[in-house]
């Protein structure tokens, strides 16, 4: 029997965006095949008929639905899609214990039970279901597209490979057996004093107060994830961050492996100023190579724009919703 958790959700609009008035918003849960319950908000337009070509959006990674991934949500609500922002397993307010861990494996999972849910609910078209995914959710956008047959659009927004970045570093600075090696070690000798302390250590959020010597990346977090701009009290990265061992397995599981296999439409979004850009890069250049369905792939670089400009449009709007309506209404 499949059994579905009862969340406690809250019932007040408490989102780092302004509320619209151009659809309807309602809190909905469905569960994951690891018995998993996830909460999302839906946004659906007003006054719409009919079923819907619906989307599902998550991320970033350490953020909640009520930072970006809502954001997204509710625009391409009021661009004529049904949509979902959901929080992943182990995070916000979805199931799943201990608290403040991820899987390369359960993750890609979580968008794939967004699809379950979406596919069966009465108001959407079961042919007609995409997914966004932001930062870290943009590498398990691709391999849940990789993955998913039923999924016909993917945006991966302002991308991060988080298995790429977990096994060698910043900017592949730490690509070596040498400092792998290491970093495994400090792993193991984690596991064992979270065990001795009974609680699992958290890793930190971003970095508060800010250094003057930051790097531009951190400062760009910080401009987000500290201020009023994108501050969430469940945000991981807001707050305390993942637990040290959070990430552990990603190490190993290069989860864009078979993304030349994508058949779908897939659209890389990224700007050129942001420090993650070289992700984007590369995993277009890795889906379509040797792809034989090319012609439904895009790289859509944005100017000017930095990682977190693609969280909400930064200073100047650098969000392409245009752009993501006329993607989901050609392919959806």
């Amino acid at each position: 029997m499949i059994r579905k958790e009862e969340l406690a959700l809250v019932k007040e609009w408490d989102k780092t965006f302004a509320k619209s008035d151009k659809v309807d918003h309602s809190k909905v849960t469905f569960v994951n095949r690891y018995g998993i319950t996830l909460a999302a908000d839906m946004y659906i337009p007003k006054d719409a008929e009919g079923r819907l070509p619906a989307i599902a959006v998550s991320g970033p990674f350490g953020a909640v639905k009520e930072q970006c991934s809502g954001l997204y949500a509710q625009t391409m609500a009021e661009r004529g899609f049904l949509t979902i922002a959901f929080d992943p397993s182990f995070t916000g307010e979805s199931g799943g214990q201990p608290r403040y861990m991820a899987s390369p494996d359960i993750n890609t999972e979580d968008f794939m039970a967004a699809v379950d849910f979406l596919s069966l609910y009465e108001r959407v078209d079961p042919d007609r279901i995409g997914i966004i995914g932001i930062c870290g959710w943009g590498g398990m956008a691709i391999n849940t597209a990789a993955l998913d047959t039923r999924i016909k659009a993917t945006v991966a927004s302002t991308m991060y490979d988080m298995t790429r970045v977990n096994a060698n570093g910043y900017f592949d600075s730490e690509d070596s057996e040498e400092q792998r090696y290491a970093h495994r070690t400090a792993m193991c000798a984690q596991r064992l004093a979270d065990l001795k302390a009974g609680e699992y250590a958290l890793g930190g959020g971003v970095i508060d107060p800010l250094p003057e010597d930051a790097p531009y990346f951190v400062k760009d977090y910080h401009a987000y994830y500290k201020t009023d701009r994108g501050y969430h009290a469940r945000s991981l990265n807001s707050n305390g961050g993942w637990n040290v061992i959070g990430c552990e397995s990603f190490m190993n599981q290069p989860i864009l492996k078979y993304s030349n296999e994508i058949r779908s439409a897939v659209m890389v979004m990224h700007g050129d100023k942001a420090h993650s850009f070289y992700f984007g890069k590369d995993a277009f250049d890795n889906m379509v190579n040797g792809n034989k369905y090319t012609d439904n792939k895009e790289l859509l670089v944005i100017e000017g724009a930095s990682h977190t400009d693609l969280y909400d449009g930064g200073a100047n709007g650098a969000i392409p919703f245009d752009k993501l309506q006329e993607f989901f209404e050609k392919y959806l």
